[in-house]
């Protein structure tokens, strides 16, 4: 007889034995999930969450969405797994319906389980295709947790694993907001992201640098959107040295933005982009490199040393045909720029007119932020920069308030982060933003002159 089975029998087990990621594991305390369904999951007791976070930004169609359960189910029953040197339907097809969505000739796609190994890969490709080895990448990124996708990071989950020696450069990408260029216009933004970009170039030896990768949206970073002309510019210094443009589309891609990449809305292509998450809504790993014809072409006869026994897993592939199937003949890619524009934008830009401790919101699609402040004036943001313990304690009370609605929020740093589900009804959204509303007194507490 099964036994049966409750939230703390399910908590009980994890503690006993999962290892979490980016934990002190002794001081967490997971929530059981019993199930869930379209943009909301629930706890053994019946507490009922709105998915403000698409768990980690990648349920772009939602919980369970039942063409890609049935596809997977489907593909289970024919074919569970095959090594990558077969060809398989599946696998061909998501190939196709992928090159199909990337600008350009970016028209062949490796596969990887998830995007920092799609990271990996795109940086090995652009090194061994220029014969160079340093990388550029920016402050406030995130590009994985792997090897080399972590010393490209720009935030601090990257220090305790930094080697200062993987041939990587940081530099600052635009950020009107809080400008290191001391910029008052998206335009000078822009261009004086681009000349510190430049200068950065000369001093670090153009010849010597194999990529520059950048979010074409920075994610969890932000969700900062480049100012116009700055990513075609960022194209241009590539196209004058040689250099190869990667855009990572992990986080942004797939509808997210309310285009298929972010990169659309810039009409800029880049060499290589690497995606996961959204591509199949994480409902079995996968991740990839779409890639050019001029560097698929450097392998054409030279072998790719590189590969993971399971790059493009027939059960992924399904949920990949499915999802993207799924996007097109639903518009879920439109839904997410119209509530985007329509419900999301709109509805933030009024709870910044309420509270003190909104300090800017930005973002485009399902793609938003609520950056925090103690002070709008200043710009002090609501708690100080990677804090921890008592610092923290505002973001804390915060998130707990938005918990105990029954909203599941994003949180990052002093922001909190609005990215539901791509296919996500105008009145989710507005349940969200209410919810969103009443959490925000707990910050407004801790403004200056509260």
């Amino acid at each position: 007889m099964t036994p049966h089975v409750t939230g703390a029998t399910v908590k009980a087990a994890d503690r006993a034995h999962v290892f979490h990621s980016w934990s002190a594991q002794a001081l967490i305390d997971p929530l059981a999930v019993a199930g869930a369904e379209g943009s909301y999951f629930w706890d053994y007791d019946g507490n009922r969450f709105l998915d403000f976070a698409s768990q980690l930004v990648n349920t772009n169609i939602g919980h369970q969405h039942p063409k890609v359960v049935a596809a997977v189910q489907e593909q289970a029953a024919k074919l569970c797994t095959l090594a990558p040197g077969f060809a398989v339907d599946v696998r061909s097809e998501a190939a196709r319906l992928i090159a199909e969505r990337t600008p350009g000739d970016l028209d062949k796609i490796f596969f990887t389980n998830g995007g920092a190994e799609a990271v990996e890969n795109a940086v090995r490709m652009a090194r061994l295709h220029t014969g160079r080895q340093k990388v550029l990448s920016t402050y406030r990124s995130y590009h994985g947790a792997t090897a080399a996708a972590i010393n490209l990071t720009g935030d601090p989950r990257r220090w305790p694993s930094d080697t200062a020696s993987a041939g990587v450069v940081h530099f600052w990408g635009p950020f009107l907001y809080r400008s290191p260029f001391h910029a008052t216009t998206e335009a000078e933004e822009c261009e004086r992201a681009l000349a510190h970009l430049a200068d950065t170039l000369a001093f670090e030896g153009p010849q010597s640098v194999a990529a520059i990768i950048l979010e074409s949206v920075p994610g969890t970073a932000g969700i900062m959107t480049p100012p116009p002309g700055y990513l075609a510019g960022v194209r241009e210094l590539c196209d004058r040295y040689g250099i190869v443009f990667i855009l990572d589309e992990v986080m942004s891609g797939f509808g997210r933005t309310g285009k298929w990449f972010a990169a659309d809305h810039w009409d800029v292509t880049p060499d290589l982009i690497t995606f996961a998450k959204g591509v199949n809504s994480g409902y079995v790993p996968l991740g990839g490199v779409a890639i050019s014809g001029a560097i698929a072409e450097t392998f054409a006869t030279r072998p790719y040393p590189g590969g993971l026994t399971y790059s493009g897993h027939p059960l992924a592939c399904a949920a990949a045909v499915a999802t993207i199937n799924t996007m097109a003949q639903e518009g879920i890619v439109e839904n997410a720029a119209r509530v985007g524009a329509e419900v999301i934008g709109p509805g933030l830009a009024e709870l910044a007119e309420r509270h003190p401790s909104v300090g800017e919101v930005r973002g485009l699609g399902t793609f938003w932020a609520v950056e925090l402040v103690r002070d709008k004036e200043t710009r002090e943001p609501l708690v100080p920069y990677n804090a921890a313990g008592a610092d923290n304690a505002p973001m804390a009370e915060f998130t707990a308030a938005c918990k105990a609605s029954g909203l599941w929020p994003f949180v990052n740093m002093n922001r909190t982060h609005v990215v539901p589900p791509c296919n996500v009804t105008d009145a989710e959204a507005k349940e969200g933003l209410a919810l969103l509303d009443a959490a925000l007194t707990v910050a407004d507490r801790h403004t200056t002159g509260a």
